[in-house]
C-alpha cells in the first residue's frame, strides 16, 4: 500500500510533468476555440441561429454604445472567429489569446459589468466573461504547448537553424 505522503508526492510530480501541462493547455485551447468560434461565426455569418452582422451592429451601437456599430460587430466577429481558430490549432496562439482576452474585457466594460456577476438582464452577468478571459490569459502566458502548430513550426525552424550551424567538411587533399 502506498503511504498518503507518497501518493501526494507522486501527484505533485505528475502535475509538473510536461505531458500533463501540454494536455491541460490543449484542453484549455479547445474549450476557448469551441466557444469563440461559435460566437464569432454567429456574429459574422449568422451561423447557429446567430444574429449576424446587422443585428450585432444594432446591439453594439445601442446596448454597448460602441460606434460605429458595424465596425465593432465585424471587429468582434473577426476576433472571436479567427482568434478562436488560431487558439484552437495553436497558431500564433499567444497573440490570439491576448485578442480574446481584450474581447472579453471590452464585453465586461460595455455590457455585462453593470449587471453584476450573475444576472438575467440583457447581456447577462459577467461570470462567463471572467472565465473566458482567465482561460485566454493562461494561453497568453503559457503559450500553446507542444501539441500545437506553433510547436511544430518551432521544431522545423530549429532543425533548419541547426543545419546552418553544422561545420562544412574539410576539403580532401
Amino acid at each position: 500500500m502506498i503511504a498518503p505522503s507518497d501518493a501526494w508526492r507522486r501527484a505533485l510530480e505528475l502535475r509538473s510533468a510536461p505531458a500533463v501541462r501540454d494536455g491541460a493547455l490543449a484542453a484549455a485551447r479547445v474549450a476557448l476555440a469551441w466557444l469563440f468560434i461559435y460566437h464569432g461565426a454567429s456574429t459574422l455569418f449568422g451561423a447557429f441561429h446567430g444574429a449576424g452582422i446587422h443585428r450585432m451592429a444594432v446591439f453594439f451601437s445601442t446596448v454597448a454604445h460602441l460606434h460605429p456599430g458595424t465596425f465593432f460587430a465585424v471587429l468582434n466577429g473577426i476576433t472571436e472567429f479567427f482568434g478562436g481558430i488560431a487558439v484552437g490549432v495553436g497558431l500564433l496562439s499567444r497573440l490570439a489569446a491576448v485578442g480574446l482576452f481584450f474581447d472579453m474585457v471590452i464585453a465586461m466594460a460595455t455590457v455585462t459589468f453593470g449587471n453584476g456577476i450573475v444576472s438575467n438582464a440583457v447581456g447577462s452577468g459577467y461570470e462567463l466573461n471572467v472565465a473566458l478571459a482567465g482561460l485566454a490569459l493562461v494561453v497568453a502566458f503559457l503559450g500553446a504547448g507542444r501539441i500545437s502548430v506553433d510547436a511544430w513550426i518551432g521544431g522545423l525552424l530549429a532543425k533548419r537553424a541547426s543545419r546552418r550551424l553544422e561545420p562544412l567538411p574539410a576539403p580532401s587533399p
